[in-house]
């Protein structure tokens, strides 16, 4: 199993928390023989600028997928069905929500079964032992101030990289 990248955001849609295992280079990428088009109105193609996003963009895009998603998902389904993961043909999305409304969110390959559990470990043995119970750490991240907790890094990386 490969992880490539977690993402944390707060209950006010703030991502507060990113780290990346592989640089996105390491990461299977679609087949770019074919340049890709964009139809600005105008009449004509332009060939798409291929350019590396931010990671805040990256952050901006993944925690728009997983609100349109999850919206889809209540609102086929009702109040009771829940969003846990997105495959592609490249990645796989999974998702937990906590009851105080942080998002977790870790992009794996494809081969990953679901990783709910793996997720709420994370929350419930990392992220509340390290951060949570930390008398330094913000209660609120006002203005995507993140998760600074080298503690929490180190047992993350140890968690992650022990094989899940």
């Amino acid at each position: 199993m490969t992880v490539y990248s977690l993402y944390i955001f707060d209950r006010h849609t703030e991502c507060i928390y990113i780290r990346q295992w592989l640089p996105r280079s390491a990461a299977p990428r679609p087949d770019t023989s074919q340049p890709a088009r964009i139809h600005n109105g105008d009449g004509g193609p332009h060939p798409a600028r291929p350019g590396k996003l931010s990671a805040a963009d990256d952050a901006k895009l993944i925690f728009g997928t997983v609100f349109s998603l999850r919206r889809m998902v209540r609102q086929l389904g009702g109040e009771d069905d829940n969003f846990i993961s997105f495959r592609t043909g490249q990645y796989k999305m999974h998702y937990y929500e906590t009851p105080t409304n942080l998002k977790f969110v870790m992009i794996t390959d494809t081969k990953t079964n679901n990783l709910r559990i793996v997720l709420h470990q994370i929350y419930v043995n990392l992220y509340v032992e390290y951060v949570v119970k930390n008398p330094l750490s913000p209660v609120e991240h006002p203005r995507g101030v993140g998760v600074a907790n080298e503690l929490f890094e180190m047992a993350l990386d140890s968690f992650i990289s022990g094989g899940l």
